[in-house]
């Protein structure tokens, strides 16, 4: 099929999807011209005598290929060729990174124990047929029809995955549509799910090839005070139970054998007014379906029974004295008091005493001492420090004495976590805004010369979409959550004041992600 037609005896191209066939002259061009088609093809006149040839690839390639007129019931117009070899001319070859995620696809479901193959036709009736790119057979007759879309397809991307997806569930045949485009991965057709583009000698590779986009963890929440989502009905704080998917990332050859065994399922979430499609774990769906049956029941939270309202974490404060037997005390506030086991007890400086050695008769001390409570200089007796008898860890006696030198604690492993994906988020949230248009609200742009701008021409800006204001308020929410989580993580209190901020970017340094050219190389 084509969408340009060029009519030998008119002498004119027809544009099949623009209105009136893109021919302004002559109205109800298309009505006059199928009709014509049609009663000529009842009179059996051979498709070559009808006077119309592709005006599209073949004309460009100087081969005469007829067609004719065709429409579908939902008002559709196509134009077919009458040989299938001008059909073929029209598809694109598959590239080279399609071929190698087919066969990638392949072999991890084999490593799972599937089999699967490329290119399978399903009949539908009669004299149709669905082709998908690669079939994996799943368990318990489980069917799984991979379809890979990369950067090299058509711009407006691929057309009809709403109804090619529906007609394969309808034969018993998940979708699982993946593709390497930002602009495809936001659709809400099908679950698509997205890896970074990829050279097709990368792609087919054993290391791990991760997908970006299109899995999601389900966070079940009760939304009260502790929440720390907004209400997604509007309100303050409803009390009832909610769930948020939150992006999650999993390599590709565990999704294609996770996908066959049923641990990993789509699912549609409703947004609002629309419908998200994405993956998620079999046990994450069977949540959300209780969920939306209203018989879920999520642990209720604990309540804070405390009197005091001290913090739980160890003080920063250098303890002031210690009390007799093992717990030592620090004043926090006029009338609180935080008690330490001496198990986590600062040692307090260990304190020599001053051996002169021998002195001559005429250098020796008086032998009288002087008085309590004064030196022999009229100074105030020096307070008499006992020292413990346990030696303490360096990084507890770090939090109370400046003078300490050792290095911060190890990160915690939740803590690394949560900083790396903090980084990624940040990434996820510039790269969806440069995509973005220039302006939240339609502005018109300007040519270079009319005013100053570094960036020359600027084109007009539509705006942006509910759709797209939506996704960048749920980025930033997510941004400020993992933020909120880092720095509130208690491992801080163990690091002392001074060396905060060099803990603080050596961690960022430890988990910032390598560069484009790093992960292409390790993948």
């Amino acid at each position: 099929m084509a969408n340009i037609v060029w009519h030998t005896k008119l002498r004119m191209l027809l544009d099949l999807k623009q209105e009136n066939l893109g021919q302004d002259t002559i109205d109800d061009l298309w009505d006059f011209l199928y009709k014509t088609d049609r009663v000529l093809a009842q009179r059996n006149v051979p498709v070559s005598e009808r006077e119309l040839q592709c005006g599209g690839i073949c004309r460009d390639a100087g081969v005469v290929a007829w067609m004719y007129l065709r429409q579908q019931a939902n008002g559709r117009r196509e134009a077919v060729h009458e040989r299938k070899e001008d059909e073929d001319r029209h598809k694109a070859p598959m590239s080279d990174e399609h071929k190698a995620y087919q066969e990638r696809i392949l072999r991890a479901a084999e490593e799972g124990g599937f089999h699967g193959d490329c290119e399978v036709r399903t009949p539908v009736g009669r004299s149709s047929f669905i082709q998908t790119d690669t079939l994996i057979e799943g368990e318990g007759g489980r069917r799984i029809g991979w379809e890979v879309q990369l950067s090299s397809a058509d711009v407006n991307g691929p057309g009809s995955v709403k109804s090619r997806a529906a007609r394969a569930a309808k034969r018993g045949i998940t979708p699982a549509w993946h593709t390497d485009r930002a602009d495809y991965a936001r659709r809400s057709d099908t679950q698509w799910t997205r890896s970074n583009s990829l050279p097709a000698h990368v792609i087919a590779k054993i290391g791990d090839l991760r997908v970006i986009s299109g899995y999601r963890a389900l966070d079940f929440w009760i939304c009260d005070l502790r929440a720390v989502y907004p209400c997604p009905d509007g309100v303050r704080r409803c009390g009832k139970p909610h769930v948020t998917p939150k992006p999650r990332d999993v390599l590709f050859d565990d999704l294609v054998r996770r996908t066959a065994a049923g641990t990993i399922v789509p699912v549609e979430y409703l947004r609002g007014t629309k419908v998200d499609r994405f993956w998620v774990t079999d046990a994450d769906r069977d949540r959300l379906a209780d969920l939306q049956a209203g018989v879920i029941i999520l642990p209720p939270t604990q309540r804070d029974d405390s009197s005091s309202k001290t913090s739980p974490n160890l003080p920063t404060c250098r303890p002031t004295a210690i009390l007799d037997g093992s717990v030592l005390a620090a004043v926090v506030g006029s009338d609180a008091t935080v008690l330490i086991p001496d198990a986590f007890a600062p040692a307090p400086p260990r304190v020599e005493a001053f051996d002169p050695g021998p002195q001559p008769p005429s250098l020796s001390a008086p032998s009288s001492s002087p008085a309590p409570g004064e030196t022999g200089r009229g100074e105030p007796e020096r307070e008499q420090v006992t020292p413990p008898s346990v030696d303490f860890p360096t990084e507890i006696e770090q939090i109370y004495d400046p003078g300490v030198t050792t290095t911060a604690p190890p990160f915690p492993d939740d803590l690394l976590r949560l900083q790396e994906r903090l980084h990624r988020a940040h990434a996820e949230h510039r790269a969806y805004l440069a995509e973005l248009p220039w302006s939240v609200e339609p502005m018109a742009g300007w040519a270079r010369g009319e005013r100053f701008s570094h960036r020359g021409a600027v084109p007009d800006s539509p705006g942006w979409s509910d759709e797209q204001k939506e996704t960048v308020d749920r980025m930033r929410a997510e941004l400020l959550e993992l933020s909120t989580a880092v720095v509130d993580h208690p491992h801080w209190a163990t690091v002392p004041r001074e060396g905060l901020v060099n803990a603080r970017m050596q961690l960022k340094k430890q988990t910032r992600p390598a560069e484009p050219d790093d992960v292409s190389e390790a993948a």
